[in-house]
Formats: C-alpha cells, structure tokens, sequence
C-alpha cells in the first residue's frame, strides 16, 4: 500500500496488524497508509468494469420502481402539472450533484469513495458521517429490495399458497453469489445487461405512451392534452384552493427525491473502474440526457394518458409494490389493453432484483471505503483474489437476512417506515457531497489548479452548487411536512415524523461525535492535497491506455467493428 510519499506501499518496520496491535503500532500504520488509496493485492478492488459497464450502471441506477410506480401516487396527488415541474426540477439538483461528484472522481478516484472525497477536501468527521449514513441506508434498502420483489411475485402467486420467505431466500442467495463467486467483471457484465433490460423496457413504455396518447389503442381515443384541462394541471391536496395545489406540488418534490436516489452510485464505482478518468465523466454527461428522456418525457406522457382524478389510480396512494400501483398499467386498462399488467409485473421484478444486487455490491463498497479510509475497522479492508472485500461482502449479506421479516403480515409497514428511513439518509448524503465540492472547488481555486488541468469540470460552478444545497436542505427539512397538516381525521402521525427525520440527529450524532472524540478539524482550503496518491491513479491510467491502443490495433472481427461503431456510446 501507498506510503506518506504516495509511491511505494509498506507497512512500518515493527509494527502488527492494524487490527490487533498497540495503540501506538496503529498510529504508526495510520501515519504510513494513505487515507482512501489502496495497492496491496491483500487490500485492493480490480478494475474490473469496463467504460460500457459504468455507463449502463449509471443509467440503470436510475430507473426503478419509483418512476414505473411511484409516479401514480404522485399523479394522484398533485396531477400532471405538478409532476412534470417537480421531476424536471429535481432532475435538474442530481445532475449537479452527479457532475461536481464526477470532478472529485475523475480527478482522483479513490478506493474510499465518498467518504474519502469528503475526508480528504473538507472534514474527517464529514467523510465519517457520510460513509456510515451512506452505509446504513443501503443496509436497510437491500433487504427492502427483496422484501418488495417478494411481494411482486404474491400478484400471480398468493402468500397462502407459498411463503414469501422462501422467494426472499431465492433472490438472497442469488445475489451474494453474483457479488462473490463471479466477481467485479461478472458482476459489471450482469448489470449491464440488466440495465440494457430496463433502458429496453423504458422506451416501450414511452412508446406505448406516446400510441394511447395519439389515439393508437384499441378505443381509438386521443387524449392529448385534455387532462391537462379537465380535471386539471394541478390537484389540491388536504386543502382546497391554492394552497392545496401547492401542497400536492411539495408532495411530489419529495416523491421526485425518492425516485432519483441512486443516481449517485456511480461515483463508487470509481475504485473498481477502468480508466475512470474518461468513463465515469462520460457517465455524468450522459446523466443530464438520461434524466431528460427517460423522467420528463415520462413523466409528461403519464400525465396525458390518465386524469389526476381517474378511481382505477385510486389505490396507488396505498403502498404496493405490484403493477397495480403503476399509472402505465392504469393508462392500459383504461384504454382496453388487458394483458399488460402481467408484463408490467414482470418487469418490476427484474428492476427490483437487479436493484437488490446492486444495492448490495453499494453497501459492501462503501463500508470497504470506510475502512480504506481509516472510519472503520481495517479487517473490512481485506479482499481475495478476485479483489472482492469478502469481510465487508459478509456482513451486509447478513443484514440483508432482515428480509425475512417478510413472513409477518406486518411487514408492508415495517419496510413502509425503512423507506422512509432510507430517503433521508439519502438526501444528507447529496447534501454532504455537494458540501465536499464547494469546498473542494474553493480549493482548486485557490492552489491555482485550472479547469483545463481537470480531467472534467462540473458546469455549474459555485453558484449552482449552493443553489442545489439550498433545496436538498430544504427538500430534507420538509420531506414530512404533511406529518404536521391535519387530514383524513389525522392530527399528527407521530411514527411518521420519527421515521422521517430520525437520520437527521443520526446523522449529526455522527459528525460531531466524531469530532469530540478525534478531535479533527476541518481542512482549510490551502491545506487540500490534491497530489498525494495522484501519481499511482496516473501510473494505472497510462498503463491501461497503452494496452487498449495495442488491444485495438490488433482487433478483428467483431472486436474491430465494436471499437469502430459502438464503443463511442459508452
């Protein structure tokens, strides 16, 4: 592993492992390792996944239940007007986030991911906060994953005939043998083929949209806009009026946060990328038009093809994980199509074991990055052969058995308050990395490192970032205000707002805890190394870059003409 010059990796002379040494030994060691790079082939990731595979992670990373089903609780809520304006707005803070992460990333990709970003450009106890909450929502999502595919499978399989525990131990299985036995290349390949499925099925759905809307379904009717206009743009929520209608929009604020959560996995994916220093700004390029085609174009389509007020989207306000909570398979019912309910249905199962699997390979990373980057304990640093950190990989499996709660028939609102757990952890972590490129920027800006010296530069600048800030502040201190408006005979959902805003004083706990406790402080903006471990990431670079342009002088066949015609989407 790397030492204090960034070169050549040894451990200091004397001292025992981390794990078990003195005091004194594991300062020794923590002065010799650099924080978030790892080289030793006990230690290291393999990277393993290829320019197409980042890519279609990126894009698949952001297509799931939320914009095939959580788009019909928000139709329902705010109508078509407001669910165009919140998914577009929204879509718009993720790119930011995406493309100030993908500057951090592309000019130095480290081992520890986002909390190595946040450790090494702006405080130790920030990147500590972050990888632990990071962590605890994809230990809480995976099992979440599996518990809602299981109850996909009850839409043709009914619980009383077989237990929804034994699809769970089914899909458990099956995606620790992808994240183990098949490695960081099996497991990119698994994923992009899976991600090329649900691009696949996406643009169906818009094309089945755009049909019903031009009046190509069997009743011949041609919406268009007409809903727009009768019931409306904008549906009251709990109030009437106005203020109804600007409820319903916050509503679908929050509902468009929770359908983008993920998009940012791709910056962990960093340590385990080839050449990352093109594929992973390519990745965040591609994000801005990802969220274009596939969200807004959606999103608008839905919203021409079914009325806010439609009673067969009644029920999508009732969690459900199956097609029927899905607005597309409303719009097929009301244009006379029957049997696009199951196909809808198998397809929500694919989105969520491939979400399953990748929410897992997430967790294991980050706890891996936190080790790398001295927040946790250094056995979760080890890897085998295969580069995969087995340790790290074990124990969120474990905690991905929390889905076997799935037996009880209390489960839907188990996992309904783990959702909503999870949607706050999430948006502190885009709070926390647009912290770390604020001050990551400032510093850049003040050593004197240019945009041209970037590998990638995020467009926004300073002025967007705080502007995207503002509103993840805002969105996280507001995500459960209608705990606090009186409807439906409700006066206050006090479990709820515990599960809504439990993470934020998680979250603080864990910063300034930390701080007490190690006494860090942040780093001022001329302190920022920018360099150490740098020259290791460019010796991998320029290694890698020489083998491709011999690997592709020598192409033929198939390979010539993919280097040719394809290679330049990824």
């Amino acid at each position: 592993m790397p030492d204090a010059d960034g070169i050549h990796a040894r451990r200091v002379p004397g001292a025992s492992d981390p794990e078990t040494g003195s005091l004194r030994e594991k300062d020794s060691y923590r002065d010799a390792h650099i924080r978030g790079i790892e080289t030793s082939p006990e230690t290291s990731l393999h990277r393993g996944l290829k320019a197409r595979h980042i890519t279609m992670i990126a894009i698949g990373g952001a297509l799931g239940t939320g914009l095939i089903i959580g788009t019909g609780k928000a139709l329902a809520q705010a109508g078509p007007g407001s669910l165009l304006i919140s998914y577009t707005f929204v879509g718009c803070l993720v790119f930011m986030i995406m493309a100030g992460l993908g500057e951090m990333a592309a000019w130095l990709p480290l081992s520890a991911g986002f909390t190595g970003y946040a450790s090494r450009y702006c405080h130790p106890s920030l990147g500590f906060a972050l990888g632990w909450t990071y962590w605890l929502k994809y230990i809480i999502v995976t099992p979440n994953q599996l518990t809602a595919a299981s109850l996909v499978i009850q839409f043709w399989v009914p619980r009383d005939r077989v237990n929804p525990g034994v699809f769970v131990a089914i899909f458990l299985v099956a995606i620790f043998c992808i994240n183990y036995f098949g490695g960081i290349r099996f497991f990119g390949e698994f994923e992009f083929w899976l991600s090329s499925f649900k691009v696949l099925v996406i643009v169906g759905i818009i094309l089945f949209s755009l049909i019903i809307a031009c009046g190509g379904g069997p009743t011949h009717d041609a919406p268009g806009f007409r809903y727009w206009n009768d019931p409306g743009a904008f549906a009251p929520l709990y109030q009437k009026g106005s203020l109804g209608k600007f409820i319903g929009f916050w509503s679908v604020m929050v509902n468009a946060t929770f359908a983008y959560l993920g998009t940012e996995l791709v910056g962990v994916t960093a340590a385990e990328a080839q050449n990352p220093r093109r594929s992973i700004p390519k990745a965040v390029k591609l994000t801005f038009y990802r969220i274009l085609f596939f969200y807004c174009l959606s999103v608008l389509l839905v919203g021409m093809i079914v009325p806010y007020n439609s009673k067969d989207l009644a029920f999508a306000n009732k969690k459900d994980a199956s097609a029927s909570a899905s607005p597309f398979v409303v719009a097929a019912v009301l244009a006379g199509i029957q049997v696009l309910p199951h196909i809808i249905n198998a397809c929500i199962l694919v989105f969520v074991f491939s979400a399953a699997n990748s929410d897992l390979y997430i967790a294991s990373r980050t706890l891996y990055g936190l080790a790398s980057d001295l927040a946790a304990p250094a056995i979760f640093r080890k890897t085998d052969s295969r580069g995969v950190p087995y340790p790290s990989l074990f124990l969120c499996t474990a905690f991905a058995c929390l889905s076997f709660m799935v037996v009880s028939d209390d489960s839907k609102v188990i996992f309904g308050y783990f959702v909503n757990l999870t949607t706050i952890f999430g948006i502190l972590s885009w709070i926390s990395l647009l912290v770390t490129y604020i001050h990551f920027l400032k510093a850049r800006r003040l050593q004197n490192l240019p945009d041209s010296a970037m590998p990638y530069v995020a467009p926004q600048g300073l002025v967007g970032t705080y502007l995207a800030l503002f509103f993840c502040c805002l969105i996280a201190l507001t995500k459960n205000f209608n705990v606090f408006v009186h409807h439906d005979g409700i006066t206050f959902d006090y479990k709820e707002f515990i599960t809504g805003y439990l993470g934020i004083p998680i979250y603080l706990a864990l910063i300034f805890g930390h701080m007490i406790i190690t006494k860090s402080r942040a780093v001022k903006p001329h302190e920022v190394d920018f360099y150490m471990g740098k020259d290791v990431i460019d010796q991998e670079e320029t290694e890698f870059l020489e083998h491709k342009a011999e690997k592709t002088a020598n192409a033929t066949g198939w390979a010539k003409f993919y280097n040719r015609y394809i290679s330049w989407l990824f």
